[in-house]
């Protein structure tokens, strides 16, 4: 008998003594991040920023195909005994000597997920992982004058690539309320200082909000600059409309943590048909919260409509796209993103 028949021999009666779960089920127990697994991540160590932000330090599994500076990789952390997936920008460089990678996270008011990784999260925790997306990065052949324009957890994607490579003319504006709430102060401050880059810090609780037409003051050169901007949706909206106003929206690269909001309809009730719950929704509101809202167990992902992870049947009535004000009405088959899209009037989300 050859080895080949031996082994499948073994693994098939370690399938019978392992039932109902199987041997590789156990193998994930002893080593989750093993060639072969589900990808996944091994929590090493959690180091603060700010008072409400912190850089997790993963190693990830075997089967982890690397990054590139500025992308996202979505998280899936246990909480309360539910999986949760978030997206995070990774913040370490490509080529880190450990091969560990990073992710740095601000706790926000109402996030279950952000929350629990700046505060909660020990060493030694195994969390789920995909690989890393988007396309918020810079070109094969980097432009001479680049503008990075960011508020905020905004940051965090830019630093990836500050930390990735080197510029030959980078400028980098960005807003956070207090000095003490600047994510990386300390690492921005020590790139001015090698002249690697040149930091505009603003102070939004003494300077108030950043107004898009004192660019031509702060960096006078701003147009010719190919520029890279994340933060809240305001400043990104209004960084659209300058930049277009100008002609050179094409100049323009924007990542969005979160979906810009249009006025939605009126809302309505709205009946998660699977679980039998009903609840009264408004017409901004995203139906993924609604149902987290309600207990209902949605499927989640990078929760601004690029990963597909929440898509859900939509059995009847009509709801918004809250980025287009487009309706989408209930017919066979069709498939709505519950992150991004807002009930417009009565409807029946299959869950």
């Amino acid at each position: 008998m050859t080895n080949t028949a031996l082994r499948s021999r073994a693994w098939k009666l370690l399938e019978l003594v392992t039932t109902p779960l199987l041997p590789s089920d156990y193998l994930d127990l002893v080593n989750p991040l093993r060639a072969g697994a589900d990808l996944r991540g091994r929590v090493e160590a959690v180091h603060p920023e700010t008072g409400d932000a912190a850089t997790i330090v993963i190693k990830p599994g075997r089967g982890w195909r690397g990054h590139v500076a500025g992308q996202y990789v979505r998280v899936g952390v246990d909480v309360d005994g539910v999986r949760l997936w978030r997206a995070y920008s990774v913040t370490s460089p490509r080529d880190r000597a450990d091969g560990r990678i990073t992710i740095t996270v601000k706790a926000m008011p109402d996030g279950k997920v952000s929350n629990h990784l700046v505060r909660k999260i020990k060493p030694g925790t195994v969390i789920q992982l995909d690989q890393a997306t988007g396309d918020f990065v810079q070109p094969a052949d980097k432009p001479a004058k680049v503008l990075f324009l960011t508020a905020g957890s905004g940051i965090t994607p830019v630093m990836g690539m500050l930390r990735d490579s080197s510029f030959d003319d980078a400028v980098l504006v960005h807003s956070a309320p207090k000095p003490q709430d600047v994510i990386f102060r300390a690492d921005l401050h020590d790139l001015a200082a090698d002249e690697a880059l040149r930091l505009i810090e603003l102070h939004t609780d003494t300077q108030g909000m950043l107004d898009i037409a004192r660019l031509d003051d702060l960096v006078p050169d701003w147009a010719e600059r190919e520029t890279w901007a994340c933060g809240p949706a305001g400043l990104l909206d209004a960084a659209e409309e300058h930049w277009a106003r100008h002609g050179i929206a094409d100049r323009l690269h924007t990542e969005r943590f979160r979906p810009s909001v249009v006025v939605a309809g009126d809302g309505g009730e709205v009946t998660f048909s699977t679980t039998g719950k009903t609840v009264d929704a408004d017409g901004a509101t995203p139906l993924l919260d609604v149902g987290e809202e309600a207990g209902v167990l949605m499927p989640s992902g990078c929760r601004m409509g690029i990963c597909f992870g929440c898509v859900t049947p939509l059995k009847a009535g009509a709801v918004r796209d809250l980025r287009t004000g487009e309706i989408t009405e209930a017919e066979p088959g069709v498939l709505i993103q519950t992150c991004v899209s807002a009930a417009a009037g009565p409807c029946d989300i299959e869950r």
